[in-house]
């Protein structure tokens, strides 16, 4: 006698409920297998008495995007791209376990925000900052943590905002009136944004800060057609300034370039051969845009718009670099359809 409609549906999911908990326990090797398997089994519930349920559909893109090194999907580009944080790594978890036996640790909160926003695990950094924020509301660090999240998500203005707040919080955080400049120059606020970063150079106290913030105060100000300006504030780059931090000779190259000391020639980087070489990545997004930049200010939108659509075919897209070539790229988008 045939069962009424649903007994065998109800029947199957406890089935797959079984083989979701078994498939989630395995790992390593194995798991490639598993793949396969679960594949062929989201093919065959079509044509059984129940649908696959959700748990076991989620747990099996899941484990497929863990195979394929990619985690949970962050934002879409302004370019129409998605994109994809990394998997959970030790840091990410050993951080988790520390907030998870101390709660209401705002350090413990910040130091999971960064191990998650060193997997480009965006969204859930934030997530991390808010619920912090919730028994820390004048942590001014935890709202630069926060901004400097929401600007990998494109999300400027609402990066501003918090950014403008911890600023307000502490004025002399150097990171934050650093990444205010950065929520006003990605809006194409030019003057706001040196104004930001005026005051970020201000309150460095070190080789290193002083590059950091003159790369994007210049930029900023030419942006803004204050050259003048502009180049009051890269004459502090003197042939005695030296970086210590290796990310940063990407800018001290850069500035040098501005100078006039080095030609494009010498500071462009080969694009990397493997869009998954992080360090090759930034190098290569960092210079490139630098100098697409340069070629925008200098009239020359053209020579730009190549040099841009260069850095965006590559896989950091957290990268500084990476978010100026891809907002520039979108404006240029918008200004051919108007």
């Amino acid at each position: 006698m045939r069962g009424m409609p649903g007994e065998g549906a109800t029947a199957s999911r406890a089935t797959w409920g079984r083989a979701a908990d078994a498939f989630a326990k395995v790992t390593g090797p194995t798991a490639g297998l598993v793949i396969v398997l679960a594949a062929c089994l989201l093919l065959a519930g079509t044509c059984m008495a129940g649908p696959l349920p959700a748990r076991l559909r989620a747990q099996t893109k899941a484990m497929a995007a863990q195979k394929m090194g990619r985690g949970a999907f962050e934002t879409t580009s302004q370019l129409g791209r998605r994109l994809y944080a990394q998997p959970d790594d030790d840091a990410v978890i050993a951080a988790r376990k520390k907030l998870a036996a101390d709660p209401k640790n705002a350090s413990l909160a910040l130091a999971l925000s960064q191990a998650e926003a060193g997997r480009r695990q965006y969204r859930e950094a934030i997530a991390t900052c808010t619920k912090a924020l919730a028994f820390s509301p004048k942590n001014a660090d935890l709202y630069i943590e926060r901004g400097h999240r929401e600007l990998g998500l494109r999300e400027f203005a609402r990066a501003e905002r918090d950014l403008a707040h911890a600023a307000a919080l502490d004025p002399k955080k150097l990171d934050a009136f650093y990444h205010l400049g950065l929520s006003h120059y990605f809006q194409g606020q030019f003057s706001a944004a040196a104004d930001a970063f005026a005051k970020a150079a201000a309150l460095a106290k070190s080789d290193d800060s002083l590059i950091d913030c003159t790369n994007w105060l210049y930029v900023s100000l030419r942006r803004a057609g204050r050259a003048k300006d502009a180049a009051a504030a890269l004459a502090r780059i003197t042939p005695d300034v030296k970086n210590t931090e290796p990310h940063l000779l990407f800018y001290l190259r850069l500035e040098r370039f501005y100078q006039g000391a080095l030609t494009e020639q010498a500071v462009l980087p080969v694009k990397p051969a493997d869009p998954n070489d992080t360090e090759a990545e930034l190098s290569f997004d960092t210079v490139t845009y630098g100098v697409g930049n340069w070629h925008l200010y200098n009239h020359d939108a053209k020579r730009a718009e190549e040099l841009f659509k260069q850095v965006v075919t590559g896989n950091a897209w957290n990268a500084w670099g990476f978010v100026g070539a891809e907002t520039e790229l979108a404006r240029m988008k918008a200004a051919a359809k108007r």
